[in-house]
């Protein structure tokens, strides 16, 4: 093929570049779409991409000081990113086939520039990956006619795999998002370790408890896996301001971590099975974006906020460790996780959740709560006693 085009040291560097870029693009396209696994590759499009973007772009919206514009201005960032890969993604195509076109030196008798112009090639390689097919620019080139069939498959393909891809990210981003709404009524908004246990010291709330971890334990599980094979997820945000999948997360390790050091009369064993996958989950998530755990963190619970917690439970009629050592014992539960917690918390600006509320607010289901109680308070004199007589339905009138 490049002894037909004249064989120079040029065109071998323009095949090369052309190649080279068509290559990486797919590469990186397969990796970041339709491979299961996690990517690797210091010097992959998406990463760098995302290294270049993400940095100066939380940086201008930490400077708003207004907590709700300012996560408004963050959460821009994940769809407007997955728009620009594939802008970024279709123009590395789009340069790759035009670098191609460029080292066949094949006349495409351009009215409006002579000679073999690399503008020529861009335009011509634009409406061969789009498939505009306005034929306008017919290279004279059996090679270059073979690219330009090449080049509009793979166009085709391109398209068909970033369609497929919204809905399989979007899926995933809308499971995730269902079991952090549904934790509001469970642990407050932002959810802490403290309300989630208070608001299951009910008769009965030990199997709740225990039913809810089992969900989260999956739900983690879940986190993982899409996560990981789409870290973009990570920079969707959630919908409202005190949520996150991050505090979320850190919320249910924070549980797990004090039923199993020093909790008694729960299922520490689950505690310990949701411990386990979450705790994956976040140390993976912080390792797929190459933030080590954070030595120097803040101390989430001091001895002051340790006595006040284990006030709180005991108030709360739950049966806690008071041992000397169940204070140690849940700071070496807290070191496992707090410092990746901590990273991930400073490289995508999400906060984590106290362990204890400190501006606690009334949730919008105390409203619904607050109205059963004035219900189950009705004495016994304004309550229908009368035993309901049953319904006697005919054969001939009803037919199962």
């Amino acid at each position: 093929m490049l002894a037909e085009s004249g064989g120079t040291a040029v065109q071998v560097f323009w095949f090369c570049l052309g190649v080279a870029f068509v290559f990486l693009a797919l590469l990186d396209a397969f990796q970041t779409v339709i491979s299961p696994r996690r990517a690797t590759g210091r010097f992959r499009i998406t990463r760098l991409f995302y290294i270049l973007t993400w940095w100066p772009w939380s940086q201008m919206a930490m400077r708003i000081s207004h907590p709700r514009k300012r996560e408004t201005a963050l959460s821009f960032y994940g769809p407007l990113s997955l728009l620009l890969l594939i802008v970024v993604w279709a123009a590395a195509l789009l340069i790759g086939f035009a670098l191609l076109f460029h080292s066949q030196r094949a006349p495409l008798a351009d009215a409006m520039f002579s000679g073999n112009d690399l503008r020529s090639d861009l335009y011509v390689s634009g409406t061969t990956i789009f498939t505009l097919g306005i034929g306008d620019l017919t290279p004279h080139s059996s090679w270059a006619r073979l690219i330009i069939v090449l080049e509009s498959g793979i166009g085709l393909g391109f398209l068909a795999m970033v369609i497929s891809y919204f809905p399989v990210l979007y899926q995933a981003f809308s499971r995730r998002e269902v079991s952090i709404s549904l934790l509001d009524a469970r642990a407050g908004s932002p959810p802490t370790a403290a309300e989630l246990m208070r608001r299951h010291s009910f008769k009965g709330g030990s199997e709740a408890l225990n039913t809810l971890l089992v969900e989260w334990e999956r739900w983690s599980a879940e986190l993982l896996e899409s996560h990981i094979s789409y870290p973009l997820l990570c920079y969707y945000r959630s919908q409202h301001t005190n949520q996150s999948w991050l505090s979320a997360l850190t919320s249910v390790l924070d549980v797990c971590a004090l039923m199993i050091a020093g909790v008694q009369d729960h299922a520490a064993r689950q505690a310990q099975l949701t411990f386990a996958i979450a705790r994956h989950a976040m140390v993976d998530i912080a390792q797929n974006f190459s933030q080590a755990p954070v030595k120097d963190g803040p101390d989430r619970l001091p001895p002051e906020r340790f006595e006040e917690l284990y006030g709180l439970l005991c108030g709360a009629g739950i049966r806690v460790c008071r041992d000397e050592d169940s204070m140690e014992r849940l700071r070496k539960m807290r070191g496992l996780y707090e410092g990746y917690a901590e990273a991930l918390s400073r490289f995508l600006c999400m906060p984590l959740p106290p362990w204890i509320a400190d501006q606690p607010h009334k949730d919008n289901w105390l409203s619904v709560a607050k109205l059963r109680e004035q219900a189950e308070s009705v004495g016994p004199e304004n309550v229908n006693l009368e035993t309901a007589l049953p319904i006697a339905f005919h054969e001939d009138e009803h037919h199962f």
